[in-house]
């Protein structure tokens, strides 16, 4: 059985801002991880490094600035492996900012558990560094032993 993860948040930035946030690897790392590998265009490649945890997918789809999708999983994680699950970000304009939509598939239950913390902190993050200003270091990355 797998579900879907939902997050929505309205971001004080226009839609292309938010959206480089997404395909711009040194705006990536800012707001979510240690590195990022982007080749944003269908099929390109999709990899971050979390604090320790190394994502890998593709970009499936790229609708510059209002949808993104891309494939999503762990290396070393048998419950969801490289590339098994499904984000999609929407992005849409709204007085003056954006709303981001965000639904992610294809989650076992304990990995929605964990992704149901994760993306909140994270877009939380994105939404500082979209409107200008640096989220600072991840406060997380000192928990990893």
């Amino acid at each position: 059985m797998t579900t879907v993860y939902r997050h929505s948040i309205f971001i004080s930035a226009e839609p292309e801002k938010v959206f480089d946030c997404f395909i711009v690897p040194e705006l990536m790392a800012q707001w979510m991880g240690d590195f990022a590998k982007l080749d944003p265009k269908v099929g390109g490649q999709f990899s971050v490094d979390i604090n320790g945890v190394l994502i890998r997918g593709n970009y499936t789809r790229i609708e510059r600035p209002t949808l993104l999708e891309f494939s999503w999983g762990q290396l070393g994680n048998h419950a969801m492996p490289p590339g098994t699950t499904q984000v999609m970000i929407t992005l849409t304009p709204e007085n003056g900012g954006t709303l981001l939509s965000l639904a992610h598939s294809g989650l076992t239950p304990e990995e929605q558990k964990k992704h149901s913390i994760g993306w909140p902190h994270f877009i939380e993050r994105l939404a500082v560094l979209a409107q200008g200003k640096s989220p600072g270091r991840d406060p997380w990355a000192d928990m990893i032993p």
